[in-house]
Protein backbone atom coordinates (compact mmCIF):
# COMPACT_ATOMS: atom_id res chain seq x y z
CA UNK A 1 0.00 0.00 0.00
CA UNK A 2 1.74 3.27 -1.05
CA UNK A 3 0.35 6.62 -0.11
CA UNK A 4 2.69 9.21 -1.57
CA UNK A 5 2.54 13.01 1.13
CA UNK A 6 3.55 16.62 1.14
CA UNK A 7 2.26 17.77 4.58
CA UNK A 8 -0.14 15.68 5.18
CA UNK A 9 0.44 15.10 8.53
CA UNK A 10 -2.94 15.55 9.53
CA UNK A 11 -4.79 13.47 7.21
CA UNK A 12 -1.94 10.68 8.08
CA UNK A 13 -3.64 10.72 11.29
CA UNK A 14 -6.92 9.58 10.06
CA UNK A 15 -6.35 7.13 7.31
CA UNK A 16 -3.04 5.19 8.75
CA UNK A 17 -5.35 3.81 11.97
CA UNK A 18 -7.66 3.25 9.62
CA UNK A 19 -5.83 1.44 7.46
CA UNK A 20 -4.59 -0.89 9.80
CA UNK A 21 -7.95 -1.82 10.52
CA UNK A 22 -9.12 -2.43 7.10
CA UNK A 23 -6.16 -4.27 6.43
CA UNK A 24 -4.49 -5.42 9.47
CA UNK A 25 -1.32 -7.31 7.17
CA UNK A 26 -1.04 -5.11 4.54
CA UNK A 27 2.30 -3.28 3.76
CA UNK A 28 1.92 -0.02 4.31
CA UNK A 29 4.49 2.59 2.43
CA UNK A 30 4.42 6.64 3.01
CA UNK A 31 6.15 8.50 0.84
CA UNK A 32 7.30 11.77 2.40
CA UNK A 33 7.93 14.16 -0.41
CA UNK A 34 9.95 16.76 1.24
CA UNK A 35 7.26 17.48 3.69
CA UNK A 36 7.69 20.30 5.95
CA UNK A 37 5.64 18.98 8.81
CA UNK A 38 5.61 15.81 11.22
CA UNK A 39 4.24 13.72 8.14
CA UNK A 40 7.11 11.41 8.48
CA UNK A 41 7.56 11.37 12.02
CA UNK A 42 3.43 10.19 12.37
CA UNK A 43 3.64 7.73 9.56
CA UNK A 44 6.52 6.34 11.37
CA UNK A 45 4.92 6.15 14.52
CA UNK A 46 1.76 4.10 12.87
CA UNK A 47 3.96 1.39 11.70
CA UNK A 48 4.47 2.53 8.29
CA UNK A 49 7.38 1.72 5.95
CA UNK A 50 8.92 5.86 5.63
CA UNK A 51 10.40 7.11 2.28
CA UNK A 52 11.60 10.32 2.86
CA UNK A 53 12.72 12.97 0.24
CA UNK A 54 14.79 15.79 1.09
CA UNK A 55 13.13 17.60 -1.53
CA UNK A 56 9.77 17.71 -3.10
CA UNK A 57 10.19 15.68 -5.92
CA UNK A 58 6.51 15.44 -7.09
CA UNK A 59 3.50 12.84 -6.49
CA UNK A 60 4.68 10.55 -9.64
CA UNK A 61 8.31 10.06 -8.43
CA UNK A 62 6.94 9.58 -4.58
CA UNK A 63 4.83 6.82 -6.65
CA UNK A 64 7.24 5.50 -8.27
CA UNK A 65 10.19 5.21 -5.42
CA UNK A 66 6.80 3.55 -3.17
CA UNK A 67 6.50 1.04 -6.40
CA UNK A 68 10.29 -0.05 -6.43
CA UNK A 69 9.98 -0.61 -2.50
CA UNK A 70 7.14 -2.63 -2.12
CA UNK A 71 7.74 -5.74 -1.70
CA UNK A 72 3.80 -7.45 -2.35
CA UNK A 73 2.42 -8.76 -6.04
CA UNK A 74 -0.01 -5.92 -5.96
CA UNK A 75 -0.08 -2.55 -5.09
CA UNK A 76 -2.36 -0.55 -3.98
CA UNK A 77 -2.60 3.38 -4.13
CA UNK A 78 -4.55 5.93 -2.64
CA UNK A 79 -4.08 9.72 -1.54
CA UNK A 80 -2.97 10.80 2.15
CA UNK A 81 -5.47 13.61 2.69
CA UNK A 82 -8.32 11.60 3.72
CA UNK A 83 -10.39 11.80 1.04
CA UNK A 84 -10.09 8.09 0.05
CA UNK A 85 -12.23 5.14 2.19
CA UNK A 86 -9.85 2.16 3.45
CA UNK A 87 -12.97 0.33 3.94
CA UNK A 88 -12.97 -0.15 0.37
CA UNK A 89 -10.17 -1.53 -0.69
CA UNK A 90 -11.42 -5.04 -0.50
CA UNK A 91 -13.51 -4.17 -3.32
CA UNK A 92 -11.33 -3.20 -5.73
CA UNK A 93 -9.55 -6.17 -4.80
CA UNK A 94 -12.44 -8.39 -5.57
CA UNK A 95 -12.34 -6.87 -8.75
CA UNK A 96 -8.49 -8.21 -9.61
CA UNK A 97 -9.44 -11.65 -8.69
CA UNK A 98 -11.78 -11.49 -11.35
CA UNK A 99 -9.08 -11.51 -13.75
CA UNK A 100 -8.18 -7.30 -14.26
CA UNK A 101 -4.36 -5.96 -14.02
CA UNK A 102 -5.88 -2.48 -12.42
CA UNK A 103 -9.27 -1.66 -10.62
CA UNK A 104 -9.91 2.36 -10.73
CA UNK A 105 -11.67 3.87 -7.86
CA UNK A 106 -13.75 5.88 -9.78
CA UNK A 107 -14.86 9.34 -8.46
CA UNK A 108 -18.34 10.85 -8.73
CA UNK A 109 -19.02 14.87 -9.68
CA UNK A 110 -19.85 14.79 -6.49
CA UNK A 111 -15.42 13.94 -5.73
CA UNK A 112 -13.86 16.76 -7.44
CA UNK A 113 -12.41 19.33 -5.49
CA UNK A 114 -13.88 22.37 -7.61
CA UNK A 115 -16.38 22.55 -10.95
CA UNK A 116 -14.03 23.13 -13.05
CA UNK A 117 -11.78 20.12 -12.25
CA UNK A 118 -14.64 18.48 -12.26
CA UNK A 119 -15.65 19.48 -15.84
CA UNK A 120 -11.48 18.88 -16.81
CA UNK A 121 -12.24 15.69 -15.75
CA UNK A 122 -15.45 14.78 -17.34
CA UNK A 123 -13.58 15.97 -20.78
CA UNK A 124 -10.17 14.04 -19.82
CA UNK A 125 -12.62 10.77 -19.60
CA UNK A 126 -14.82 11.58 -22.63
CA UNK A 127 -11.23 11.87 -24.45
CA UNK A 128 -9.74 8.97 -23.37
CA UNK A 129 -12.62 6.74 -24.04
CA UNK A 130 -12.53 8.17 -27.84
CA UNK A 131 -9.15 7.13 -27.65
CA UNK A 132 -9.03 3.88 -26.30
CA UNK A 133 -12.77 3.10 -27.53
CA UNK A 134 -13.42 1.70 -23.53
CA UNK A 135 -15.85 3.40 -21.19
CA UNK A 136 -12.89 5.30 -18.93
CA UNK A 137 -14.87 6.80 -16.13
CA UNK A 138 -12.33 8.32 -14.12
CA UNK A 139 -9.01 9.03 -15.70
CA UNK A 140 -7.28 10.98 -12.80
CA UNK A 141 -8.34 9.17 -9.59
CA UNK A 142 -5.38 8.20 -7.60
CA UNK A 143 -7.36 5.53 -5.41
CA UNK A 144 -6.52 2.29 -7.39
CA UNK A 145 -4.97 -1.23 -7.18
CA UNK A 146 -2.92 -3.15 -9.60
CA UNK A 147 -0.47 -6.02 -10.32
CA UNK A 148 3.04 -5.01 -8.40
CA UNK A 149 4.87 -6.93 -11.98
CA UNK A 150 2.60 -5.21 -14.56
CA UNK A 151 2.71 -1.50 -12.83
CA UNK A 152 6.38 -1.74 -13.29
CA UNK A 153 6.90 -1.96 -16.66
CA UNK A 154 5.81 1.52 -17.31
CA UNK A 155 7.60 3.09 -14.12
CA UNK A 156 10.06 4.99 -17.07
CA UNK A 157 7.01 6.54 -18.66
CA UNK A 158 5.33 7.99 -15.23
CA UNK A 159 6.14 11.48 -15.21
CA UNK A 160 7.22 12.76 -11.72
CA UNK A 161 4.56 15.56 -11.43
CA UNK A 162 0.73 15.14 -11.00
CA UNK A 163 -0.60 13.15 -14.18
CA UNK A 164 0.98 9.57 -13.35
CA UNK A 165 -2.76 8.33 -12.97
CA UNK A 166 -3.40 8.97 -16.60
CA UNK A 167 -0.34 7.62 -18.28
CA UNK A 168 -0.41 4.62 -15.99
CA UNK A 169 -4.31 3.91 -17.20
CA UNK A 170 -3.15 5.11 -20.97
CA UNK A 171 -0.59 2.44 -20.83
CA UNK A 172 -2.37 -0.51 -19.33
CA UNK A 173 -5.05 -0.25 -21.96
CA UNK A 174 -2.54 0.59 -24.69
CA UNK A 175 -0.81 -2.83 -23.82
CA UNK A 176 -4.24 -5.15 -23.63
CA UNK A 177 -3.75 -5.43 -19.72
CA UNK A 178 -7.85 -5.42 -18.45
CA UNK A 179 -8.62 -2.37 -16.27
CA UNK A 180 -11.86 -1.78 -14.18
CA UNK A 181 -13.40 0.45 -12.38
CA UNK A 182 -15.44 0.59 -9.02
CA UNK A 183 -17.56 3.74 -7.66
CA UNK A 184 -15.82 5.13 -4.56
CA UNK A 185 -16.94 7.70 -2.21
CA UNK A 186 -14.88 10.55 -1.49
CA UNK A 187 -14.33 12.38 1.91
CA UNK A 188 -13.61 16.11 2.62
CA UNK A 189 -9.66 16.21 2.27
CA UNK A 190 -7.95 16.70 5.80
CA UNK A 191 -5.37 19.36 6.19
CA UNK A 192 -4.14 22.11 4.07
CA UNK A 193 -5.55 22.81 1.05
CA UNK A 194 -4.82 20.86 -2.20
CA UNK A 195 -1.10 21.05 -3.96
CA UNK A 196 -3.04 21.74 -7.39
CA UNK A 197 -3.08 25.75 -8.30
CA UNK A 198 -6.03 25.97 -11.40
CA UNK A 199 -4.13 28.85 -12.66
CA UNK A 200 -0.66 27.70 -12.73
CA UNK A 201 -1.22 24.49 -13.42
CA UNK A 202 -3.83 24.98 -16.47
CA UNK A 203 -0.90 24.89 -19.52
CA UNK A 204 0.26 21.52 -17.17
CA UNK A 205 -3.90 20.37 -17.81
CA UNK A 206 -4.04 21.19 -21.18
CA UNK A 207 -0.36 19.10 -22.23
CA UNK A 208 -2.53 16.35 -20.48
CA UNK A 209 -4.81 16.02 -23.08
CA UNK A 210 -2.44 15.94 -25.77
CA UNK A 211 -0.29 13.13 -23.61
CA UNK A 212 -3.61 11.20 -23.42
CA UNK A 213 -3.44 10.80 -27.08
CA UNK A 214 0.11 10.43 -28.02
CA UNK A 215 0.31 7.65 -25.25
CA UNK A 216 -2.37 5.45 -26.77
CA UNK A 217 -2.60 6.24 -30.35
CA UNK A 218 -0.78 9.13 -32.29
CA UNK A 219 -2.47 9.11 -35.54
CA UNK A 220 -6.03 9.73 -33.78
CA UNK A 221 -4.69 13.15 -32.93
CA UNK A 222 -2.30 13.93 -35.84
CA UNK A 223 -4.53 12.69 -38.59
CA UNK A 224 -7.49 14.36 -37.67
CA UNK A 225 -5.17 17.38 -37.60
CA UNK A 226 -3.93 17.23 -40.69
CA UNK A 227 -7.03 16.20 -42.88
CA UNK A 228 -8.16 19.88 -41.35
CA UNK A 229 -4.96 21.52 -42.77
CA UNK A 230 -5.66 19.32 -45.79
CA UNK A 231 -8.95 20.53 -46.40
CA UNK A 232 -8.69 24.07 -45.80
CA UNK A 233 -5.80 24.38 -48.31
CA UNK A 234 -8.34 22.67 -50.87
CA UNK A 235 -10.97 25.28 -49.99
CA UNK A 236 -8.54 27.56 -50.12
CA UNK A 237 -7.08 26.86 -53.58
CA UNK A 238 -10.24 26.42 -55.07
CA UNK A 239 -11.39 30.24 -54.00
CA UNK A 240 -8.16 31.81 -54.75
CA UNK A 241 -8.21 29.78 -58.42
CA UNK A 242 -12.07 30.84 -58.72
CA UNK A 243 -11.11 34.67 -58.15
CA UNK A 244 -8.04 34.95 -58.88
CA UNK A 245 -7.32 31.99 -60.95
CA UNK A 246 -3.83 31.28 -59.15
CA UNK A 247 -2.19 28.65 -56.54
CA UNK A 248 -1.26 31.13 -53.91
CA UNK A 249 1.40 30.46 -51.10
CA UNK A 250 -0.82 30.21 -48.75
CA UNK A 251 -2.42 27.28 -49.96
CA UNK A 252 1.26 25.62 -50.62
CA UNK A 253 1.88 26.52 -47.04
CA UNK A 254 -1.65 24.56 -45.84
CA UNK A 255 -0.83 21.65 -47.73
CA UNK A 256 2.61 21.46 -46.85
CA UNK A 257 1.40 21.74 -43.01
CA UNK A 258 -0.96 18.85 -43.69
CA UNK A 259 2.02 16.84 -44.92
CA UNK A 260 4.43 17.63 -42.26
CA UNK A 261 1.54 16.52 -39.49
CA UNK A 262 0.81 13.44 -41.05
CA UNK A 263 4.00 12.29 -41.18
CA UNK A 264 4.56 13.35 -37.57
CA UNK A 265 2.09 11.08 -36.29
CA UNK A 266 3.37 8.65 -38.24
CA UNK A 267 6.46 8.79 -36.98
CA UNK A 268 4.97 9.46 -33.64
CA UNK A 269 3.14 6.19 -33.96
CA UNK A 270 5.97 3.96 -34.67
CA UNK A 271 7.71 5.21 -31.42
CA UNK A 272 4.56 4.54 -29.43
CA UNK A 273 4.73 0.96 -30.48
CA UNK A 274 8.09 0.80 -30.14
CA UNK A 275 7.64 1.44 -26.41
CA UNK A 276 4.99 -0.52 -25.95
CA UNK A 277 7.16 -3.26 -27.43
CA UNK A 278 10.12 -3.40 -25.50
CA UNK A 279 12.46 -6.65 -25.68
CA UNK A 280 11.45 -9.07 -23.02
CA UNK A 281 7.66 -8.01 -22.04
CA UNK A 282 5.34 -10.48 -22.50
Amino acid sequence: MILPAKNEAEGLRRTLPALAAALPEAEVIVVDDGSTDATAEIAAAAGAKVLASPYSMGNGAAIKRGARAATGDVLVFMDADGQHDPGQIRELLARLDEGYDMVVGARDGHGQASVGRSLANRFYNRLSSWMTGHRILDLTSGFRVVRADRFREFLHLLPNGFSYPTTSTMAFFRSAYPVAYVPVRVDRRVGQASHIRPLADGLRFLLIIFKIATLYSPLKLFLPVGTGFFLLGAGYYAWTFTTMGRFTNMSTLLFSAAVIVFLIGLVSEQITSLTYNRPGRE
